[in-house]
Parts: C-alpha cells; structure tokens; sequence
C-alpha cells in the first residue's frame, strides 16, 4: 500500500497538518528511491546529489544523541501574540555575517558542534546589535569539550545541549572554514571530494576524520592579533527550547537561530528542493542543524534550516522541512542560549 502525499489534510492554521496514519515506507536505495519518493508525493523533489551516501554516513552520528527533552529540563517559554506566517532570520537581521553562511563538516560528525557554532554566531551578533559579528569556532567545541560536560565523542557525535552548556562555562573563540583560515581556530578538517566554488578537493579518506586535538591556542594559518584566552566569547545561559511549534517560533523571534537534531533516512541526503518530509528508505543516523525560519508553501508549512554539507547540498546549503509535525524529530529537542556579553577573560 502506498503513501501518498495527495492526501495531506490542512485544517485549521498553517502549523495544523494532518498525514495519514498509515506512514509505512519501503527501504529502498539508489534510483529506485529517487523514483518512489517522487511519484510518492509532490512536496520536494528527489535527485543524485554529489555527495554519495558513504560521505553522507561519516557526516553523522549514533542515533543516542538525537533524544526527546524530558519535560522538566525545558525552559518555560511565553508565547508571543504575533507570529508571523514568515520568518527569516537572514531578512531580520542582514547584517549579521554568520546567519547567511553554510559551513562544510567534511568528513567528521561533527554537525552537534557546527550548528552550536553556527546558531551562538547568530545569536552573539544579535545580543550585541552587531558590536560582536563574527563567526565562532565549531573546532573549539568539537575537539575541547570534554571532561564534566560530557559533550559526546568528536567526530562521532555529540550532544547539542552539552555544547551549549560548555560555552557558557569555557566560551568559544572566533574561527571560520578550512579554506579561509579566519579567525584564531578555522576549522582543521578539509572539504573532500566534491567542487566547490571552482575549486576541487581531493578524494575522501575512507574512513571518518579524527576528531582534532584540542588546542588551547590559535591555530590559524594566518597571523590572528588575539590570544586565544583574550578572543573568547561566553554564553549566560543554555536550554532546552518548548516542543511546541509556537515555543520554537518565539525562541526564534526573540533571540534568533536554534540548533536541533533529527534522524536522518536514506531519502534525506538525496533531498534536492522544496518541502522535506520522509517518505522512503532507511534511517541512517542522527544530525543536527540551524533553524532560522519558518513559512508556507503552497499550503505546507515548513522549517527553514541550515545544514552544514556546504553549498552543493539541497537549496544551496538549505533545506526545508514540513513544520507542526515533529518531523524525523525536529521539534523534541531544540537547544538555545543567551551570550553573557560582560564577561571576559
């Protein structure tokens, strides 16, 4: 029996999506995938992306760092009167160099550290009305936290909520891509594999990057003016977000970006446009990500989140995802945090 998506039901508001209780799909792979999920349903498309499934394995992580919040652990959230049916954290907030930009994890699965960095960026650069807009280091978290935060594994995985708590404890320096070597701790690992604006990178190793030293010192290629103590940037708070659509969307219009995790399934890395839900194929691990807005497509609401699989992926590093559904998870673990400004080293 087959699912099909034709028979999405919408009631009510745009966060109110009804599916068919039968949700059974076939563990499909390669074209015959591609094929089902896009005679399956007609909210994204599916297509041979440039990543091959085996890199996209090394990009994630062991399914036990992708858990619901337990109810106690979340932050009571007041709801705002007015959500907008659009939101985009890159309009809200254009000035903010880190909201528009997608990183490359490489062959590491460290996506719990990227989308910490990736949102705390965001969010540092919000608090500060743009006094502090630069991009912070996902290297310092992956390859630092360790010790009482239990932050997980490096290049293994890792657990969101524990990366945010180690920033407001140990801070975060500044830190861009590979290719740049921006700030005191750019990321160390290469891109690998692919073409990347007009540059090729070698081919991938075959097996999962090493997680990097930690390093208490800069280790930019280039000269960095500031010590890497000195170059530190803390966090106040760290919690975990409502997982309520509107509790979510609040956190956001607030404070800016989040970082969630999600199970991924065999049809995700094949995603190419529109509104993303699973609809064939095998789960293959946990991942996380930024969220940074929110919308409607033709009648189905939708996530607006940032991966970290550089720009060749998806909507040019983007993708969408059905909104109001808990979909693969995305909605039952979301992790944010409040920079502490005053505070240096």
């Amino acid at each position: 029996k087959m699912w099909k998506l034709s028979a999405l039901l919408l009631v009510a508001s745009a966060s109110a999506v009804v599916l068919p209780a039968h949700r059974e799909a076939p563990a499909l792979t390669g074209q015959a995938l591609i094929d089902y999920v896009n005679s399956a349903q007609k909210l994204w498309t599916a297509g041979h992306q440039v990543v091959p499934k085996e890199k996209i394995m090394k990009k994630l992580m062991d399914a036990k760092y992708v858990v619901p919040h337990k109810d106690e652990d979340i932050v009571a959230t007041e709801v705002s009167d007015a959500i907008p049916d659009h939101f985009d954290a890159r309009e809200q907030w254009p000035s903010c160099v880190s909201i528009d930009n997608i990183r490359d994890q490489s062959d590491c699965g460290s996506c719990w550290a990227f989308a910490a960095a990736e949102a705390i960026s965001d969010r540092t650069c919000i608090a500060s009305n743009g006094a502090v807009n630069t991009l912070l280091s996902s290297e310092d978290l992956l390859s630092c936290c360790t010790g009482i935060f239990s932050c997980g594994n490096g290049c293994e995985g890792g657990y969101p909520i524990q990366a945010w708590k180690w920033w407001g404890k140990h801070g975060l320096v500044t830190g861009g891509s590979y290719e740049s070597q921006f700030g005191c701790k750019p990321y160390s690992i290469a891109p690998c594999g692919q073409t990347v604006n007009g540059v090729t990178w070698p081919k991938c190793p075959e097996d999962t990057e090493p997680t990097p030293k930690c390093v208490e010192a800069c280790t930019s290629n280039h000269t960095y003016p500031t010590a890497y103590l000195q170059d530190k940037h803390f966090g106040a708070t760290a919690y975990a977000v409502g997982k309520k659509v509107e509790q979510i969307q609040t956190e956001i219009l607030k404070n800016g970006p989040i970082e969630v995790a999600f199970t991924v399934y065999e049809d995700f890395y094949q995603y190419t446009t529109g509104v993303y839900v699973h609809t064939a194929g095998a789960s293959l691990g946990g991942h996380a990500v930024k969220i940074l807005g929110w919308g409607v497509d033709n009648g189905t609401p939708y996530w607006l989140v940032a991966n970290s699989w550089n720009i060749n992926w998806g909507e040019k590093g983007y993708f969408r995802i059905i909104r109001g559904l808990n979909e693969c998870g995305i909605e039952h673990s979301a992790v944010a945090g409040i920079p502490d400004l005053d505070r240096h080293n």
